[in-house]
């Protein structure tokens, strides 16, 4: 059936070609085809295992972890210790062939030694701990180990602790009972390093340095003022991260007789003005000079730099002495 096309000038107001001429609002007539019967659920068992596999096939490659075009990072287990130990045993001696490739990987790791000794240092044992376990994340050919912990304290009780250890440190100065005198140097230069697993890890570390506390005058803090991380999962620290804490009043008033001898008896915070930063930090936008302390070039300056004459900080022969930083 062709279209007949519209007369010269359009159709006349109101007239509508199809609902005009029944002919044009005609459609094909197709028979109706059969509706597809629904399959019985009652399948036998080998099929129904057949279609579970392939349903499990096709969503393993859809929401599985190995996809063709992404990375995802592995899960990482925690490992014992003997694993990372045997990992530095058997790379003690890199004139192997085994270990030929991965000599490489222990140059590419030397940039990397000083933040994993600031790691160790950070870690370190406190005087008052006989061991301390840390996790440690590792690199698997052995060529790099950090100490992947940060050892968040709460400043009160860390000053308290340090504040027994002076008493202590000054009764072991008088009876030398924890500390030997070293010999320098400790190894010879011909001689290979000890190995930790076959000359220390046997060995029982020496006793920690812990003042006896009275259980009457120092209740609050008796039972676990030198624990590694005191007062964790309990109400005085918000959650395991240890960043935030609340103490009460009989913990902090014997965390502060504890602590006495490492605190100032001034409490006039004046007394300290040449060494607080933010004294110095309005000094400066203020464009003012702290009397005994340094004086700041200008943040803002009001002339052009073009007609700007010699001063004390572009004159390059003149050499400025100050007056010295008080130190106590």
């Amino acid at each position: 059936m062709s279209s007949v096309p519209p007369p010269m000038g359009g159709y006349p107001n109101g007239y509508i070609p199809h609902l005009q001429n029944p002919a044009m609002n005609q459609r094909p007539y197709y028979p109706p085809q059969a509706q597809p019967q629904p399959q019985s659920l009652d399948l036998p068992e080998d099929k129904l295992k057949e279609k579970s596999m392939k349903w499990q096939q096709m969503n393993s490659k859809r929401y599985g972890e190995k996809r063709k075009f992404g990375f995802v990072e592995q899960q990482k287990e925690n490992m014992p210790q003997e694993h990372l130990r045997k990992i530095i045993k058997d790379h003690g001696d890199m004139s192997s062939k085994k270990y030929r490739h991965d000599k490489r990987i222990y140059l590419g790791a030397l940039k990397y030694i000083p933040h994993a000794v600031l790691k160790l240092l950070e870690n370190m044992p406190m005087p008052w701990e006989q061991v301390r376990e840390v996790p440690v994340l590792y690199h698997i050919t052995g060529a790099i180990t950090f100490v992947n912990e940060i050892p968040w304290v709460v400043e009160p009780i860390y000053l308290a602790q340090w504040g027994t250890m002076w008493i202590m440190m000054r009764r072991e100065k008088r009876d030398r009972r924890h500390f030997k005198r070293m010999r320098f140097p400790p190894f010879d230069d011909e001689e290979p390093p000890l190995d930790y697993g076959d000359n220390i890890l046997d060995v029982e570390p020496l006793e920690a340095i812990q003042m006896e506390l009275d259980e009457d005058e120092d209740a609050a803090v008796y039972d676990w003022f030198y624990d590694h991380k005191p007062l964790v999962d309990t109400k005085f620290i918000c959650g395991s991260s240890y960043k935030k804490w609340n103490l009460n009043l009989p913990i902090m008033s014997t965390l502060y007789r504890l602590a006495h001898q490492l605190l100032s008896d001034f409490t006039d915070k004046n007394y300290f003005y040449l060494f607080d930063l933010n004294s110095f930090i309005t000094a400066k936008s203020l464009n003012l000079a702290i009397p005994g302390g340094p004086k700041f070039e200008p943040m803002y300056r009001d002339i052009d730099p073009v007609d700007e004459d010699w001063n004390e900080f572009n004159d390059i022969n003149k050499i400025i002495i100050r007056q010295q930083i008080r130190t106590e």
